[in-house]
């Protein structure tokens, strides 16, 4: 199954906000890996930097949660509202579907009336902390094009941790902390994305902007802002697309900001609504996720446009002579020079760094229709080589295949190449002869 086709970095940008309206869209698509460009010599291609479009990556991850026994509804549970601690008609059931509250809640389609959502089981076993890890996996690196938003239906957690691993979750780096009181939790000064500067985009803050403890109509939301970042290097409306492009491409450490192979929400703390906790009615007191949205395509290192889910599996279609998950090598004939990376730039098209053929030297005409043909019926290709009828054999077809010990000579169709027969070698003898004189005469003087 192919990724539908969608609208680049720049345009999805465009159609998600109009304050962007203004944002130029005639540039900067890198969704063509390459075109045929007609010359004196024919048509040849012409390659570029290209990759996969956004999309929403939710539909090909794998979600774990950790312990594995967390969610609610096994056995049965019935819980209290936040607000309302005298409301406690909430039911759990792991059996009963209209009842359960499984993890894939978190990806379904939204817009339900009642809210479909995941939840956890309540902090029963309060002061001992109630911890969930949330993993979410593709096999497959991908780069993120817009804001990871969580939405929650239990009030937001006063204590969690975005993480995120390179490797395939053999190691984790934190991407943002998030708190009611960042000091207290993690001893952190607190911090927004809007006090960042291009010089410490990199830096890991804890904001207490999304821990607010009761479920307010839009204080549902948690966000780690991926387009305010992008907005540092292309301007507000992300106008200035040149210079974003241009930092992605000449900074490592930055495009590796905003790539990952797995996502992990660590919930710490659930939403309390008070400064103590009501230990007579922990029923009150849990995580519940309606939804999950993260916006990315295929990391394909500029050599891909396509991005294919089969088997369970991410793979981008490589172009310009590359292979592997992420187009991170050159296929075994085409390791002419070392595999790098493709470029943004120059804009618009960027810059394929193609791979080449394994010592491609000089190209030869061993054959054309005007001057050297092929002989006995072979047939010229590409100027690289005769194809041969089968009885015949030789760089030109001027050789008659011998079999069960000898053949005769006489009897072999054009018979061997001679200055008679092949009058372009008895021009090409003259005109060395005629240059040796030419040299000779030249060292006389």
């Amino acid at each position: 199954m192919h990724f539908p086709s969608l609208l680049s970095l720049q345009a999805l940008w465009v159609a998600l906000s109009h304050a962007m309206q203004h944002y130029p869209s005639v540039w900067g698509h890198y969704d063509v890996c390459k075109s045929q460009i007609y010359s004196d010599e024919g048509i040849t291609w012409d390659y570029m930097a290209c990759q996969p479009e956004a999309t929403d990556m939710t539909k090909y991850l794998k979600v774990k949660l950790d312990p594995p026994g967390i969610t609610c509804g096994d056995p049965p549970e019935t819980y209290c509202a936040l607000e309302n601690p005298y409301m406690c008609n909430n039911e759990c059931d792991a059996n009963t579907p209209e009842l359960a509250h499984p993890p894939e809640l978190m990806f379904d389609f939204e817009g339900r009336n009642p809210t479909t959502f995941w939840q956890s089981s309540s902090w029963k076993k309060y002061p001992k902390p109630l911890l969930v890890n949330i993993t979410l996996s593709w096999n497959k690196t991908i780069e993120l094009t817009d804001d990871i938003l969580i939405t929650f239906e239990s009030g937001r957690p006063e204590q969690m941790v975005l993480e995120k691993s390179l490797d395939f979750g053999r190691s984790w780096q934190p991407y943002q902390f998030y708190a009611t009181d960042c000091l207290d939790a993690f001893t952190m000064e607190p911090k927004t994305v809007h006090d960042l500067t291009q010089h410490t985009l990199l830096d890991i803050i804890c904001t207490e902007e999304y821990s607010r403890g009761y479920v307010w109509k839009y204080d549902k939301t948690v966000r780690f802002e991926i387009k305010e970042r992008f907005a540092l290097f292309a301007g507000p409306r992300l106008h200035n697309m040149a210079s974003l492009y241009g930092q992605l491409d000449t900074t490592k450490n930055l495009r590796d900001f905003f790539t990952i192979t797995d996502l992990r929400i660590k919930l710490l703390r659930p939403a309390t609504g008070a400064t103590m906790v009501d230990e007579d009615n922990l029923s009150r007191y849990f995580y519940a996720i309606s939804d999950i949205k993260i916006q990315g395509r295929c990391k394909c290192n500029l050599h891909a446009n396509t991005c294919v889910f089969d088997g369970g599996k991410l793979s981008c279609e490589c172009e310009h002579n590359t292979t592997g998950p992420d187009c991170g090598r050159c296929k075994k004939t085409y390791q002419g020079r070392a595999w790098s990376v493709g470029s943004y730039l120059p804009i618009p098209k960027g810059t394929a760094n193609i791979c080449i053929p394994n010592n491609p030297g000089p190209v030869t005409r061993v054959c054309d229709n005007e001057l050297l043909r092929c002989q006995n019926g072979g047939v010229c290709h590409n100027h690289q080589r005769c194809q041969c009828p089968a009885s015949y054999t030789g760089i030109l077809c001027e050789k008659q295949k011998c079999e069960n010990g000898g053949c005769d000579d006489s009897n072999s169709g054009q018979g061997a190449l001679s200055p008679s027969n092949c009058p372009v070698l008895l021009l090409l003898l003259l005109l060395l002869t005629a240059l040796l004189q030419g040299i000779s005469c030249h060292l006389t003087l």
